[in-house]
């Protein structure tokens, strides 16, 4: 009888929240690990807990894993190709592999976004997904995953529907963390490119990011050290004043973040999207485009990027998953962690 009303109060309480749909031993390890970006924040990286700079230390940021893609630029068709990618589970695992070995180890590893190739509701999407995670699951526990929303996990005009379908297999699709004195907020930048079919889903992030910065910038609370910005599409490739491009964020509505930005005093901004490195620091603000650890769109090699944190400073490098699976991190950026 008590197993019969257990799992009657199971199965009310995920009708009302969609995240714990996950019935399996293995697959509440994997909420631990896929889902701990909730309620506009993440498990581990509270302010409480993280408030306090305690000195330099390092994280991976990633982008655009993309399963699926590879095959499909390479025969031209990605709209509805991707039907294969074990190349990209192969690149996602090298990485895997590359950061499990540095020593020190970084603090976390975010991945900026187009986790896969295959849109919502297409055919390849759970499979993709599936295996992603099967790759991502050989992650040493000491580095937590952050995961960042990109318009093929969400449609480039995303709904209710895909989004909430994102978080229920990724985890909230904005919220901030803390780690060791520095704010990071990550962005749903979807919902600024093209938010016609959820404008509600869009007011609500544009409140919420006032409130973050505003609290950044005068209190109340702990100042942060730096202010890290997280979302998969760039501002701007080259310079703020570059016409509108697919690969950016609208004239109007990049302006209006830069400024925004500018007063909270936020240090950088990582992106992906791009599938090449690009950006550059400019007024004070680091514009950082990460190519991706799939599918390359130029001339970079399929790769990750090296952040450094100090006091002062915000550095980064970007290092190919060969070097880094050989060579492991910069010895310039290991020398800033032991100032």
């Amino acid at each position: 009888m008590w197993k019969i009303v257990t799992s009657v109060i199971y199965i009310l309480m995920s009708l009302f929240n969609p995240c714990t749909l996950r019935t399996s031993e293995a697959m509440a390890e994997d909420e631990d690990m896929f889902l701990r970006a909730k309620q506009r924040t993440f498990i581990g990286f509270t302010e409480d807990e993280q408030k306090e700079w305690k000195g330099p230390f390092f994280f991976i940021q990633a982008a655009d894993p993309q399963l699926g893609l590879m095959k499909a630029w390479r025969e031209n068709d990605c709209d509805g190709g991707g039907d294969e990618w074990a190349d990209e589970v192969q690149l996602t695992q090298q990485a895997v592999e590359a950061i499990n070995q540095l020593n020190p180890r970084p603090k976390f590893m975010v991945l900026c976004g187009d986790l896969v190739h295959a849109m919502p509701g297409t055919p390849y999407r759970e499979g993709q997904e599936r295996d992603l995670q099967v790759a991502l699951r050989g992650t040493d526990p000491s580095i937590p995953l952050v995961f960042v929303s990109g318009n093929h996990d969400l449609g480039n005009t995303p709904t209710p529907e895909t989004v909430a379908q994102f978080c229920r297999t990724w985890g909230d699709d904005y919220f901030s963390f803390w780690v060791g004195g520095v704010l990071c907020l990550v962005l749903n930048s979807q919902l600024f490119f093209d938010a016609s079919a959820c404008h509600d889903l869009r007011d609500a992030q544009e409140a919420w990011l006032e409130e973050q910065l505003k609290r950044a910038s005068q209190g109340p609370g702990v100042t942060p050290k730096h202010v890290l910005v997280f979302q998969h599409i760039p501002l701007y490739l080259k310079t703020p004043d570059e016409e509108d491009d697919y690969f950016n964020l609208q004239t109007a509505t990049r302006q209006r973040l830069l400024e925004r930005f500018k007063r909270a005093g936020v240090k950088a901004v990582f992106s992906g999207h791009y599938h090449r490195n690009a950006g550059g620091l400019i007024n004070g603000l680091d514009m950082v485009v990460s190519s991706a650890i799939g599918c390359q769109l130029g001339e970079d090699t399929h790769g990750v990027r090296v952040v450094v944190v100090t006091a002062d400073q915000v550095i980064h490098r970007y290092h190919s998953l060969d070097d880094l699976s050989v060579r492991g991190m910069d010895e310039e950026l290991k020398k800033l962690l032991q100032a």
